[in-house]
Protein backbone atom coordinates (compact mmCIF):
# COMPACT_ATOMS: atom_id res chain seq x y z
CA UNK A 1 0.00 0.00 0.00
CA UNK A 2 1.37 3.47 -1.06
CA UNK A 3 1.21 6.80 1.41
CA UNK A 4 -2.44 7.67 0.07
CA UNK A 5 -3.56 4.43 -0.26
CA UNK A 6 -2.88 4.17 3.30
CA UNK A 7 -4.07 7.27 4.44
CA UNK A 8 -7.30 6.72 2.62
CA UNK A 9 -7.59 3.14 4.18
CA UNK A 10 -7.30 4.95 7.43
CA UNK A 11 -9.89 7.45 6.37
CA UNK A 12 -12.24 4.81 6.30
CA UNK A 13 -11.84 3.53 9.90
CA UNK A 14 -9.42 0.81 8.86
CA UNK A 15 -7.35 -0.25 12.27
CA UNK A 16 -4.96 -2.49 10.02
CA UNK A 17 -3.92 0.60 7.93
CA UNK A 18 -2.80 2.50 10.73
CA UNK A 19 -0.78 0.06 12.19
CA UNK A 20 0.88 -0.36 8.93
CA UNK A 21 1.24 3.78 9.05
CA UNK A 22 2.31 3.35 12.45
CA UNK A 23 5.29 0.18 11.70
CA UNK A 24 6.18 1.96 8.59
CA UNK A 25 7.15 5.48 9.96
CA UNK A 26 7.51 4.40 13.67
CA UNK A 27 11.41 4.85 13.55
CA UNK A 28 11.34 8.23 11.76
CA UNK A 29 9.28 9.19 14.41
CA UNK A 30 11.25 8.16 17.47
CA UNK A 31 14.45 9.28 16.03
CA UNK A 32 13.46 12.85 15.15
CA UNK A 33 11.80 13.24 18.91
CA UNK A 34 14.94 11.77 20.49
CA UNK A 35 16.81 14.33 18.34
CA UNK A 36 15.03 17.40 19.94
CA UNK A 37 14.37 15.90 23.57
CA UNK A 38 17.58 13.57 24.12
CA UNK A 39 16.22 10.76 25.62
CA UNK A 40 14.85 7.80 24.59
CA UNK A 41 12.06 6.88 26.89
CA UNK A 42 11.08 10.69 26.32
CA UNK A 43 11.62 10.08 22.74
CA UNK A 44 8.74 6.85 22.74
CA UNK A 45 6.26 8.88 25.27
CA UNK A 46 6.19 11.57 22.48
CA UNK A 47 5.98 9.69 19.46
CA UNK A 48 2.89 8.17 20.72
CA UNK A 49 0.98 11.18 21.01
CA UNK A 50 2.18 12.16 17.48
CA UNK A 51 0.60 8.93 16.23
CA UNK A 52 -2.41 9.61 18.75
CA UNK A 53 -2.85 13.35 16.97
CA UNK A 54 -1.80 12.04 13.40
CA UNK A 55 -5.19 9.29 13.80
CA UNK A 56 -7.03 12.05 15.85
CA UNK A 57 -6.37 14.40 12.24
CA UNK A 58 -6.00 12.08 9.31
CA UNK A 59 -9.44 13.63 7.98
CA UNK A 60 -7.06 17.36 8.01
CA UNK A 61 -4.43 15.30 5.69
CA UNK A 62 -4.56 16.90 1.95
CA UNK A 63 -2.95 14.25 -0.43
CA UNK A 64 -0.88 17.24 -2.00
CA UNK A 65 2.09 16.43 0.57
CA UNK A 66 4.15 13.99 1.09
CA UNK A 67 2.84 11.93 4.21
CA UNK A 68 6.38 11.91 6.02
CA UNK A 69 6.49 15.67 5.96
CA UNK A 70 2.97 15.66 7.75
CA UNK A 71 4.28 13.39 10.64
CA UNK A 72 7.59 15.54 10.38
CA UNK A 73 5.72 18.82 11.08
CA UNK A 74 3.67 17.02 13.83
CA UNK A 75 6.48 15.98 15.45
CA UNK A 76 8.12 18.72 15.20
CA UNK A 77 5.40 20.68 17.06
CA UNK A 78 5.16 17.93 19.52
CA UNK A 79 8.57 18.20 20.19
CA UNK A 80 8.96 22.04 20.82
CA UNK A 81 6.11 21.88 23.03
CA UNK A 82 7.12 19.08 25.00
CA UNK A 83 10.05 20.96 25.11
CA UNK A 84 8.55 24.61 26.27
CA UNK A 85 6.63 22.47 29.19
CA UNK A 86 9.90 21.12 30.61
CA UNK A 87 11.57 24.03 30.23
CA UNK A 88 8.41 25.71 32.74
CA UNK A 89 8.76 22.61 35.12
CA UNK A 90 12.54 22.99 35.52
CA UNK A 91 11.84 26.90 36.62
CA UNK A 92 9.61 25.12 39.24
CA UNK A 93 11.94 22.92 39.95
CA UNK A 94 14.53 25.57 40.77
CA UNK A 95 12.26 27.18 42.75
CA UNK A 96 11.56 24.61 45.15
CA UNK A 97 15.35 23.69 45.13
CA UNK A 98 16.09 26.96 45.78
CA UNK A 99 13.65 27.26 48.49
CA UNK A 100 14.34 23.79 49.22
CA UNK A 101 12.36 20.76 50.05
CA UNK A 102 12.82 18.35 52.39
CA UNK A 103 10.54 16.00 50.70
CA UNK A 104 13.41 15.22 48.01
CA UNK A 105 14.31 11.93 47.69
CA UNK A 106 18.16 10.89 48.45
CA UNK A 107 20.45 10.28 45.42
CA UNK A 108 21.43 7.13 44.10
CA UNK A 109 24.28 6.40 42.88
CA UNK A 110 24.77 3.17 40.27
CA UNK A 111 27.86 1.20 41.38
CA UNK A 112 28.13 -0.59 38.11
CA UNK A 113 29.51 2.12 35.96
CA UNK A 114 33.05 0.71 35.03
CA UNK A 115 34.36 4.32 35.02
CA UNK A 116 32.39 6.48 36.43
CA UNK A 117 35.00 9.76 35.37
CA UNK A 118 34.86 8.91 31.86
CA UNK A 119 31.15 8.55 31.87
CA UNK A 120 30.83 11.83 33.49
CA UNK A 121 32.70 13.44 31.07
CA UNK A 122 30.85 12.23 28.21
CA UNK A 123 28.08 13.23 29.66
CA UNK A 124 28.60 16.78 30.16
CA UNK A 125 30.02 17.12 26.63
CA UNK A 126 26.50 15.46 25.55
CA UNK A 127 24.68 17.88 28.16
CA UNK A 128 26.48 20.84 26.70
CA UNK A 129 26.29 20.18 23.32
CA UNK A 130 22.17 19.76 24.07
CA UNK A 131 22.08 23.15 25.71
CA UNK A 132 23.83 24.89 23.32
CA UNK A 133 21.34 23.18 20.29
CA UNK A 134 18.24 23.62 23.15
CA UNK A 135 19.42 27.73 22.98
CA UNK A 136 19.52 27.91 19.58
CA UNK A 137 16.41 30.22 17.78
CA UNK A 138 13.87 27.42 17.50
CA UNK A 139 14.03 27.68 13.46
CA UNK A 140 17.44 27.25 13.85
CA UNK A 141 16.91 24.06 16.27
CA UNK A 142 14.41 22.81 13.70
CA UNK A 143 16.83 22.87 11.07
CA UNK A 144 19.80 21.39 12.04
CA UNK A 145 17.64 19.01 14.21
CA UNK A 146 16.40 17.68 10.97
CA UNK A 147 19.49 17.65 8.85
CA UNK A 148 21.97 16.53 11.32
CA UNK A 149 20.09 13.68 13.54
CA UNK A 150 17.70 13.32 10.89
CA UNK A 151 19.75 13.07 7.89
CA UNK A 152 17.10 15.13 6.02
CA UNK A 153 17.99 17.01 2.39
CA UNK A 154 17.63 21.04 2.57
CA UNK A 155 14.82 20.41 -0.04
CA UNK A 156 12.63 18.16 2.49
CA UNK A 157 13.85 20.47 5.67
CA UNK A 158 12.11 23.27 3.40
CA UNK A 159 8.86 21.27 2.86
CA UNK A 160 8.95 20.54 6.52
CA UNK A 161 9.28 24.22 7.53
CA UNK A 162 7.39 25.66 4.70
CA UNK A 163 9.91 27.47 3.58
CA UNK A 164 12.79 27.44 0.89
CA UNK A 165 15.71 25.73 0.52
CA UNK A 166 17.36 28.90 0.63
CA UNK A 167 16.30 29.75 3.59
CA UNK A 168 16.89 26.38 5.73
CA UNK A 169 20.53 27.00 3.95
CA UNK A 170 20.71 30.04 5.95
CA UNK A 171 19.35 28.79 8.87
CA UNK A 172 22.00 25.87 9.10
CA UNK A 173 24.76 28.72 8.12
CA UNK A 174 23.94 30.56 11.48
CA UNK A 175 22.89 27.24 13.52
CA UNK A 176 26.56 26.15 13.44
CA UNK A 177 27.92 29.66 13.72
CA UNK A 178 26.31 30.04 16.91
CA UNK A 179 26.57 26.43 17.93
CA UNK A 180 30.97 26.85 17.41
CA UNK A 181 30.57 29.85 19.62
CA UNK A 182 28.84 28.42 22.34
CA UNK A 183 30.79 26.06 22.08
CA UNK A 184 34.24 27.82 21.82
CA UNK A 185 33.05 30.08 24.64
CA UNK A 186 32.35 27.00 26.90
CA UNK A 187 35.22 25.03 26.24
CA UNK A 188 37.43 28.31 26.64
CA UNK A 189 36.12 29.19 29.80
CA UNK A 190 35.96 25.72 31.31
Amino acid sequence: MNDNELIRAIKTGNAAAFQALVEQYKDLVVNTCYGFVHDREDAEDLAQDVFVETYESVHAFREKAKLSTWLYRITVNKCLNQIKKNKRRRWRQSLQTLFGSEDDPPEIVDASVADPQTDLEQQERRNVLNQAIAALAENQQIAFTLSKYENLSYQEIAEVMGTTVSAVESLLNRAKKNLQKKLYDYYRDG
